[in-house]
């Protein structure tokens, strides 16, 4: 017989398959923070802003908006229900006073550092079958993946956004336009 056997999992091309093993840890990861976020405005992506914008220097809508890859109009709907319940505020920004800084209150710190706590132990259950060392190992991995990914097709490069969050609010790339010389022939 030749090909791979079904029941050895080494080469089941299943369960070989890249994409089913990042599949089946992302599901079972979104199940989970669904769960935690779920009591919060927008699930899990009301979690993603809280996260945003509990850093300083405090940020603007849009630049939150590209750094967690939601549309702006969206954003605006959300940050609208965080704020109406408490847990962020819209404040002019000193430098540019049509554009609006969002950050958290008192409480919406409280809810976010609840939520990463009970994300801290989502990912320890989730990676249980690993040792601490093997789990560093897989976040330095999975972190070295993902900035490369990014690279190669940017909206913005969210892990130099990532690595500047503390220096300066990234700022919005300028696409260049094409021109007929650019074009395949």
């Amino acid at each position: 017989m030749t090909g791979p056997q079904a029941s050895d999992p080494r080469t089941d091309p299943i369960t070989d398959d890249l994409g089913w093993m990042l599949g089946v840890v992302f599901r079972a990861y979104l199940r989970a923070a669904d769960h935690v976020a779920s009591d919060l405005p927008g699930g899990p992506r009301g979690y993603q802003v809280l996260v945003a914008a509990d850093r300083e220097p405090a940020r603007n809508q849009g630049a939150v908006a590209e750094e967690l890859g939601i549309d702006r109009t969206v954003l605006t709907y959300l940050i609208d229900d965080l704020e109406r319940d408490g847990l962020v505020v819209r404040r002019p920004d000193p430098v540019d006073r049509r554009s609006r800084l969002v950050t958290l209150t008192d409480a919406g710190r409280d809810a976010a550092r609840r939520r990463r706590e009970a994300l801290a132990g989502v990912e320890t259950r989730l990676l249980h079958t690993l040792t601490s060392t093997q789990c560093g190992e897989l976040r330095d991995l999975l972190k070295q993946v993902a900035c490369a990914a990014q690279a190669d097709d940017p909206l913005v490069d969210l892990c130099q956004a990532a690595e500047a969050a503390t220096d300066e609010p990234p700022t919005r790339r300028r696409r260049r336009r094409a021109t007929p010389g650019d074009r395949p022939g």
